[in-house]
């Protein structure tokens, strides 16, 4: 829609426009409505190519930057929010770390058909009594002659019912702390590994998330991604891509919401209206900004850890606060269940939560102002 902040006219942000468009968006209202994503959008998500974004072609990947990663998790999440989702959690936090740890056995073998989206990816670290406290973990590992058992239970695990591959992430000791961790890639098929429930939320509702149970899970060592003790490192690095990923989501509901309130706001309307969308509006370009510079940092090859976080931080609060303000401009139609500014506030509110809540953000933000050598200058 003209006058709406949008990014820069990446080939990959105009497919992925063009497919949300055409076959996500018409799609929106029954994935919220029956919490499930049809077989054939995250077959066209494959065919598209926008589950191989960010793996090198010799892996059978497309290439691809952040920036273009966050462009069309940005497009997709405009059209559902749980398309984006689970484009985001493939790629950012279940194929990337293979690709960073993995060895060459394990590229082959998972990294693959996770690149030709024949296979979707999940990333397994929060439990029932773990989750911003990664360190804190109690699903344990013990190595035996042929490799390492698992047993546990992981929580809100995304993508998982429909995971080929999913990373676990488990410890020897809860004793020994970050140090006792380490990471594994799992296939589902693997005995011992199995759903235990899908959960029903408030929002991002189509990206079934699930709990996951561990009961004598055998591996072999083949399994093991990193090094072992290794774990929490896999885990953080992983995160800090998959922030600005979920950033770019936040966006995309961010801009769906503001282009909802738009069309509900006439020239002549009430005059607290129209400052709304004022302020809705310069939301959505300091998060499209913040977005696009943490991507554009990653791809320079610098750190980019904070940048992640503040771009996760800004566009979490940017997708609730213009969503909630859409509500107050559509009125009592807005408020139906079903109802676009309805689903587009629940989806934001899970933001704020997922890849590292709120409170974590600043915690590591302030932490990194505040250290020795720290730049005078945040950003």
């Amino acid at each position: 829609m003209e006058g709406v902040p949008s990014g820069p006219a990446d080939p990959w942000r105009v497919a992925a426009h063009a497919f949300a468009a055409e076959r996500v968006r018409p799609e929106a209202v029954r994935i919220d409505r029956d919490d499930r994503l049809p077989d054939g959008l995250v077959e066209g998500l494959a065919r598209g190519g926008f589950l191989s974004l960010g793996i090198p072609e010799e892996w059978g990947g497309r290439g691809g930057n952040s920036r273009s990663i966050a462009a069309v998790l940005e497009e997709l999440s405009w059209g559902s929010a749980a398309v984006g989702v689970l484009a985001a959690v493939h790629l950012s936090v279940a194929s990337a770390p293979i690709l960073a740890w993995g060895t060459e056995e394990q590229k082959d073998r998972f990294l693959r058909p996770l690149a030709t989206g024949a296979q979707i990816g999940a990333f397994g670290l929060t439990e029932p009594g773990a989750g911003s406290d990664a360190a804190g973990l109690r699903s344990r590992y013990r190595k035996v002659d042929e490799g390492f058992v698992l047993d546990g239970r992981k929580m809100f695990i995304s993508n998982a019912a429909r995971a080929g591959v999913v990373l676990v992430f488990a410890t020897s000791d809860p004793g020994l702390g970050r140090q006792g961790i380490s990471a594994f890639v799992v296939p589902t098929g693997t005995p011992g590994l199995s759903v235990a429930q899908r959960l029903d939320k408030l929002g991002l509702r189509g990206n079934e998330t699930t709990e996951l149970v561990l009961d004598g899970v055998a591996l072999g060592p083949e399994a093991l991604l990193g090094p072992e003790g290794s774990g929490l490192r896999v885990a953080l690095s992983s995160l800090a891509g998959g922030r600005i990923g979920i950033a770019a989501c936040a966006l995309g509901v961010a801009r769906a919401a503001f282009e909802e309130m738009r069309g509900n706001v006439r020239k002549d309307d009430a005059d607290w209206k129209r400052p709304v969308l004022a302020r809705a509006f310069a939301e959505l370009a300091a998060a499209r900004a913040l977005v696009e510079r943490a991507a554009a940092r990653r791809d320079a090859g610098g750190p980019f850890s904070r940048d992640a976080s503040v771009a996760k931080l800004v566009a979490s609060r940017a997708a609730v606060a213009i969503a909630s303000w859409g509500i107050d401009v559509a009125g009592p139609d807005g408020v139906r269940r079903g109802a676009a500014p309805e689903r587009l506030l629940r989806d934001a509110r899970v933001f704020p939560i997922v890849e590292g809540t709120t409170e974590i953000q600043e915690h590591v933000l302030a932490r990194d102002l505040l250290a020795d050598g720290a730049e005078p200058n945040p950003l």
